[in-house]
C-alpha cells in the first residue's frame, strides 16, 4: 500500500526545525520542486563524515530512506561532485544538510557516526 506523502517543502520545513531544536544545524543546500520534489538528505557531524540519504520505493510501495553514498575521507571532493552530479541530473531535487549528532533519527534511521 502506498503511503501518503506530505508536499516537499513542508517535510524540508519539518526536518530543519527539528534539527535546530535540539540544537543542531540544518539547511537546504537546494531547494527543490515545492510539493512533489525528491529530498536528498546529507547526515554529518562538525561537517565530516557525511552520508546521503534518499527515498527509495520499495515493493510494498513504500519509500524507505537508504544510504545512497558516503563521504571517503581519503577523497573529501567526491562526495560533494556526487551531490552536485545528482542537482544536475534533477532540477527538482532538494538538497537538505543535517549537522548533528546521530542526524539519521530525524529521517527515521538509526545512526551511526563512524
Amino acid at each position: 500500500m502506498e503511503e501518503a506523502r506530505l508536499p516537499a517543502h513542508i517535510e524540508v520545513s519539518g526536518l530543519l526545525r527539528a534539527v535546530q531544536a535540539e540544537g543542531g544545524f540544518a539547511t537546504v543546500l537546494a531547494k527543490g520542486e515545492r510539493d512533489a520534489g525528491t529530498i536528498l538528505v546529507i547526515c554529518c557531524e562538525n561537517g565530516t563524515n557525511s552520508r546521503l540519504y534518499e527515498r527509495m520505493p520499495q515493493l510494498d510501495g513504500t519509500r524507505k530512506w537508504t544510504l545512497s553514498k558516503t563521504q571517503d575521507p581519503e577523497n573529501p571532493m567526491e562526495f560533494s561532485e556526487y551531490c552536485d552530479r545528482r542537482k544536475r541530473q534533477d532540477s527538482d531535487v532538494w538538497l537538505v544538510e543535517l549537522d548533528i549528532a546521530n542526524a539519521e533519527r530525524f529521517i527515521g534511521n538509526q545512526g551511526t557516526t563512524g
